[in-house]
């Protein structure tokens, strides 16, 4: 999709469609809807009244013919009878996209000023069009025979009156993010023999060119030096080498300390010993989303040119189970000199995730965040709405919430005790890598994850398994089946909190 922002009117515009916006009257008012272009109302009078149009959210409907100024066609997409929120926004728009695309159109105009966001709005309103407009857009059609012609490709140009500096730059910055994310969602899209560890640091290097952001990849011979236990010995199942990579940027001070973001990059877990179900075990090429997340993040927050230090960590490996693969029972030891024993190895995520968590220690930073796909007992919890997320820390939960909100990402707050830590001692050494007790899987994931965080370090872990991919059926722009590129929007919110 080719997306622009002009600042015109209407009236001197001309292309195939035109896109206005309806509301839908008051639940008390017996009035019908009407659009948010006054001139249009009239045309449209026979809609209202036999209520082909009744404004209710993401409403979409589409006229062919019915000429209005130098538009042929007339797309209208509801706005329900509430205030808009910036979120309303992004959804409007990524439904406006899908309506477009229905209908064969490959330009159309979307006027802006529609949504009606004032002084007050406008500049994270017209950062959510495009975020719509974009994350609506995104295909994974690179391994077919028959891919999209750019040909057919669709131009939207965002028109408004009113096109400050401000109104721009949100608009800009919006676009940024959403090929971020749609970057991100390519890297989990891509199946798992085409994206093993080595392909995965390699696509960080190239997508990092640019950008500011340096991009050193350890190798096993390296991993194993830096006494990194839990990603080596998760790999041994595999002809194919683990890999760790280091995403670093620097847009403060040097003596500012970081902010670092973890991520989970199993490029393909099969479970290992403990093998998972043959049914949807192709969907374990997304156990790597945290991490492909994590590095869509830390471009964005470049290209954005945030005023912060960030580093992304991001192990990767394959869970297989090959003839030296793990075995239950086996012990390990983290970075950090903590011992862990093996008594399930489809829970292997936590067991990479721990020297990564031991490296970011060392650095020192002002916080730690990671992402991974990590539990089915979060999806049991909360589904594919929301994502949980664990800290013992009140003031970094406040953080969290109001990075999300400025996202429009949807998070809950989960439950993290001494009691989950308890249910993670091991017998035979520190820790064991699953729960001694029944139930609270995620929670005690977290805690395992807790034992490799630095002393004082504020850190919150998001669990991503239930939102990672499959989430179209909740946000419009995200594909029904494909990754999501969950978290990503508010990891850059929370880097931003920092700077």
């Amino acid at each position: 999709m080719v997306l622009n922002l002009l600042k015109k009117d209407l009236e001197t515009l001309s292309c195939s469609t035109l896109v206005v916006f309806s509301k839908a009257a008051p639940t008390k008012d017996k009035g019908t809807a009407r659009v948010t272009l006054p001139d249009l109302n009239k045309i449209l009078s026979e809609s209202f009244e036999d209520k082909s149009i009744t404004g209710s959210k993401l409403e979409s409907v589409f006229f062919r013919g019915k000429a209005f100024l130098d538009f042929k066609n007339i797309l209208v997409i509801g706005l329900g009878s509430e205030s808009l929120t910036h979120e309303d926004v992004r959804q409007v728009s990524a439904q406006a996209y899908e309506g477009l695309k229905a209908a064969g159109v490959k330009e159309a105009a979307l006027h802006f000023d529609g949504f009606g966001g004032g002084k007050k709005h406008n500049a994270e309103f017209a950062r959510a069009v495009s975020e719509g407009l974009t994350l609506a857009s995104y295909i994974f059609d690179d391994l077919k025979s028959k891919k999209a012609d750019k040909k057919d490709e669709l131009t939207v140009h965002v028109v408004t009156e009113n096109a400050d500096a401000s109104l721009k730059n949100a608009f800009n910055d919006g676009l940024t993010l959403a090929q971020c994310v749609n970057f991100s969602r390519n890297l989990g899209d891509t199946p798992g023999n085409l994206m093993t560890p080595t392909i995965l640091a390699e696509r960080t290097q190239e997508a990092a060119k640019g950008t500011g952001v340096k991009v050193t990849v350890w190798d096993k011979a390296r991993i194993k030096k830096e006494k990194m236990g839990g990603l080596l010995g998760v790999s041994l199942g595999s002809d194919q080498e683990p890999r760790f990579i280091i995403m670093e940027y620097k847009g403060a001070a040097a003596s500012k300390k970081p902010v670092v973001f973890v991520g989970k990059g199993l490029t393909f877990d099969s479970g290992g010993i403990s093998i998972k179900p043959s049914a949807g075990m192709e969907e374990m090429k997304y156990d790597m989303c945290g991490g492909a997340n994590v590095i869509g993040a830390v471009l964005a927050m470049a290209r954005l040119k945030l005023k912060v230090n960030v580093v992304g960590l991001i192990p990767s490996t394959e869970n297989m189970p090959g003839p030296s693969a793990n075995k239950p029972g086996d012990i390990m030891a983290a970075r950090n000199g903590k011992t862990f024993e093996v008594n399930n190895t489809d829970a292997e995520g936590r067991l990479i995730l721990s020297d990564a968590l031991s490296y970011a220690s060392e650095l020192e930073p002002q916080a730690i965040f990671d992402a991974a796909t990590l539990t089915g007992a979060m999806v049991v919890a909360l589904g594919n709405i929301h994502t949980g997320y664990y800290t013992r820390n009140f003031n970094l939960s406040k953080r969290v919430q109001d990075a999300a909100n400025a996202s429009g990402e949807w998070v809950w707050p989960m439950p993290l005790t001494d009691h989950h830590v308890k249910d993670i001692r091991g017998t035979f050494a520190d820790f064991s890598n699953i729960s001694s007790s029944k139930g609270a899987g995620s929670a005690t994931a977290a805690a395992f994850l807790e034992q490799f965080v630095g002393e004082g370090i504020p850190w919150a872990h998001f669990d991503i398994a239930g939102t990672g991919w499959a989430a179209g059926n909740r946000l419009n722009y995200c594909p029904k089946k494909g990754a999501s590129g969950a978290i990503l929007r508010t990891f850059v919110e929370l880097a931003r909190s920092f700077a």
